[in-house]
Parts: C-alpha cells; structure tokens; sequence
C-alpha cells in the first residue's frame, strides 16, 4: 500500500508538545503540559498603506495548579484543563474548579455550539462521564470516545458492565452485547441518526439508531455518513475478502478496500481505493479507474462535486490524477490536495529537482524551496489568493500568491487562515524561542503582545469574527487571555 509523503515543515502550533504521563487506574492517563512561547503580531507586503492593528485582552482565569492539556471550546470563548493536586484529579473549566475524582480520563471535550462539555472521570473502580458539570451513571468501563451530536443537544458514549458492552445515548442505555462497542461512534450531520460498531459472537457488525446490520468477519473502523445525512458507507470483511457496504449495499469484493473512503459533498458519490492482484485503484460508485502500483491514502472531491482528485504511483514516479487524467511525475507529493472553494484550481507539493519542493497550482510549478509545509497550502475563499509556509536553509516564513513574507525560526504548518474577506492572512511563527501571531495584509510590517502559548481553537488557532477583526486564546505566565485584534 503506497502512502504519500509528508512535507511537514513545523507544527509549532499544538497545545503542549511533549511531556510525561501519569498513568492512573486501567485506561486513566494525565499527560503534562509543556507550552510553546507565543507572541502576537502584524506582518504585511508591502504596498501602499500600511496596516495597524489594537489588540485588546480580556483575563479569563489565573492558574492556580499546574496545567495540563488546554482544551479551547469552537469558539474560543471557553477553555478547560485536567490538573492533579494532593493525589486527586479535577477539570478545571473557565478557571472554576469543578468536582475531584481519582483520575482523569480524557481531555474535555466541547460540543460544536460551545456551550457544553463533557469528560470521563474515575471514582473508585468505577467510570463515569461527567456531562456539563452534573455525573452520569456509574460504570465498570467507559470508552474514550466521547461525542456530541453536531446541534449539540445529544452526547453519546460507550460503556461496559460486567461482561456486557453498551452505548449511552442522552443517558439512555443501548442493546447490551458480550463483545464490545468500537470507538467509531458517529452522530449524523443532521444529528438525527447515530452509528457505531459492535462485537458479538465473533461477528462485527454496524447498529444504525439501534437496528443491526449485516453481521461480518471484520468491520473497518470508519463508519461515514454523507454530508446531507441520507446515506451511510463502511468497510466490510467476509471469507477474507472486503468491500464496501452503502446504504446496506454490499460492493464489489477486493482484496483490500483502504479506510479513508469519502462522500462526495452532495452525497451523491462515494469514492474509495481497492487492490486486486498487487495493483491499486481508484472506485466511483462502483466505477472501477486504472490501475497503479499505488495510491495515496486520501481521495478529494472538488466542493462542488464535479471533480475528484487523489495521488498515484506508476514506474517509481508519483503524480495527481484529476477525474481521471494524470499530471506530472515526480519523486514525492504532499498527501495533502487542496481544491480552490470554486472548484476550479487545485494545488499540491511537490518534490522536484536537487531535492527541493514547489507548489504545483493546476500544474504551474512555483518557486523551490527546501522545504514546504505540508498542510500549510491554502486557498483564500475567493479562490484568487494561495498561501504556504516554506523554509530556506535554517529560515521559514509563509508565501503568498508567490511573495515572500517575513523570515522566523519556525512557520505553523496547520495555522494558516485567510480573512472572509480574503484580503488578509494569519498564522503562528517562532522567533528567538518567542512565538507570534502575524497577520499578513496588503502592506505594513508590525509585532505586538507576547505570550507563552496560543490554544488551539480546533485545527486552528484564530477566529475571524469580522475580516477586520479575528480573536484567539492565549496563555502569558500563570493567566489565560481572551484575545481581541482590530486590523485598521
């Protein structure tokens, strides 16, 4: 099975980075917190005006224990961390210490609106999910896995008593089964329907709002819902071999069928990638493409549907195919592709001549570097501007639309926002073991605030309220800070 390269430049963005685990009673872990130093900044091209920018902070709570991992809510109003003091352990969520238990079992998690958490405690040798604040019943076992419905009003979690395995649903307790329950639990994204995996009688099968499937040898571990919540695909295995079953449907069997398959974002394709007799391909709606000696592990669908992209290796060389028609070869492509929010470019990195990498933009080649941060390319929503973090020798700094921006010790891959407006980009950089925010506009070159740790606010760090106006999490010394930047 053939996997694409990762460019990774710098990840300097993350919470903690590394530090030490305290394990507890049976699946109970507290890792340590380590921060990054972070600073806030302004970093332009210029042109004719400069920008400016005020920030303002807002105190949300001093540390008054040792923190451990930050877990910043959606909308970066909210943060919450584990902490252990005198042989307990506790989760503190806006700075309000809630109750102690023998151990800590999961970061908090935070439902899509904000405004409710969840977590998993210990509370002597038994497990409980504590639910915006208040616990629920009391279990033998609780899976990690912990899941708010996409409109936040419903949670669910597995458990286990005894010898039987169930889920918990709105507190309410599934079909029991002498097995397990599989950590693939997934509300659909119109928070009606909810699946998840199950082991029983050395079967495995998917439970769709409590009605059984097909019982298998083997179920893979995705279980994905179309974006329009009408149908439902995963992995199956039977008499060694596997397929993909849709909507109840079983597919064409394979010798293999890779995991990551995906829905087209009108619900009306499923793609995936299969092997038969040592060679990979590509299948649409049980239409089979041409075979390659390998296939990278994601499939991408252009935001309107209508075209679908992924990488492919044929004669030791690695190259992009795009509704069937193959680009250029090279030695290595990023995993990540990356279509343009009118579906009409599509960008990817590359590796090509001396060892060095470019972005290749609907077959355009840019500038080399020795570097490109992979998961750095981004589109701007207008689809006009493109943006990535690069490094050259020891030096990374963020291109965009082919310009060259400040130079800083260190680039956040996976940090990199435009504005809605599309005029203005932002990102995390490292510089003298300090980090910074730079905000990239038309023109202008400034660096305010500093602080030791920016929180991520999902896979990103930044909120744009306004395209003027964008907000983040903080952390300097032993206080947290809501984060308020005006661009003028």
């Amino acid at each position: 099975m053939a996997t694409s390269t990762d460019l990774f430049l710098s990840r300097l963005f993350i919470s903690i980075t590394k530090g030490a685990i305290l394990k507890m009673k049976k699946l109970f872990l507290l890792p340590l917190a380590v921060f990054f130093l972070v600073a806030v900044g302004l970093n332009s091209f210029a042109e004719e005006k400069a920008l400016t920018l005020s920030a303002s902070e807002k105190l949300l709570f001093n540390f008054d224990f040792i923190p451990v991992v930050l877990t910043a809510s959606p909308d970066g109003k909210r943060i919450a961390y584990a902490t252990r003091v005198e042989g307990k352990q506790f989760v503190i969520v806006d700075g309000k210490a809630q109750k102690r238990y023998d151990g800590i079992g999961s970061n908090v998690v935070f439902s899509p609106d904000s405004k409710r958490s969840a977590y998993r405690a210990q509370v002597g040798n038994k497990q409980v999910v504590v639910i915006d604040g208040q616990e629920g019943k009391r279990y033998d076992t609780v899976g990690s896995n912990i899941v708010f419905s996409p409109d936040s009003q419903r949670v669910a979690y597995a458990a286990k008593t005894g010898k039987r395995c169930f889920i918990v649903v709105d507190g309410k307790e599934g079909k029991s089964y002498e097995g397990g329950i599989g950590s693939n639990i997934i509300f659909s994204p119109d928070s009606k329907k909810i699946a998840y995996g199950v082991l029983s009688d050395k079967k495995q099968f998917v439970v769709v709002d409590q009605q059984e499937g097909t019982h298998y040898d083997s179920i893979g571990n995705n279980i994905v819902f179309s974006p329009d919540s009408r149908r439902m695909a995963y992995q199956a295995q039977s008499d060694k071999k596997r397929f993909l079953v849709v909507d109840g449907r079983e597919g064409k069997r394979y010798d293999d069928v890779r995991g990551d398959f995906v829905f087209s974002p009108d619900g009306k394709q499923v793609a995936y990638v299969v092997k038969s007799a040592g060679k990979w391909q590509v299948v649409v709606d049980e239409q089979e493409g041409k075979y390659y000696d390998g296939i990278g592990d994601d499939i991408f669908f252009s935001p309107d549907s209508s075209r679908i992209a992924y990488q492919a290796q044929s004669d030791k060389k690695r190259f992009l195919v795009v509704n069937g028609q193959e680009g250029k070869g090279y030695e290595r492509i990023g995993s990540t592709i990356v279509f343009s929010p009118d579906s009409k470019k599509v960008a990817y990195i590359a590796q090509i001549v001396n060892g060095k990498f470019a972005s290749v933009i609907d077959g355009q080649e840019g500038k080399p570097y020795n570097n490109i941060g992979n998961g750095s390319l981004v589109f701007s929503p207008d689809s006009k501007r493109v943006a990535y973090a690069a490094q050259s020798g020891q030096k990374r700094f963020v291109v965009v639309d082919g310009k060259e921006g400040k130079h800083y010790d260190g680039v956040g891959s996976y940090t990199l926002v435009f504005s809605p407006d599309s005029t203005k980009i932002v990102y995390v950089a490292q510089a003298e073991n300090k980090q910074i925010a730079v905000v990239n506009g038309k023109a202008g070159e400034k660096e305010v605030n500093k602080y030791n740790s920016i929180v991520a606010l999902g896979k990103k760090g930044f909120a744009f309220e306004t395209s003027d106006r964008f907000r983040f999490l903080a952390v300097k010394e032993k206080s947290v800070y809501s984060v308020e930047v005006k661009i003028n």
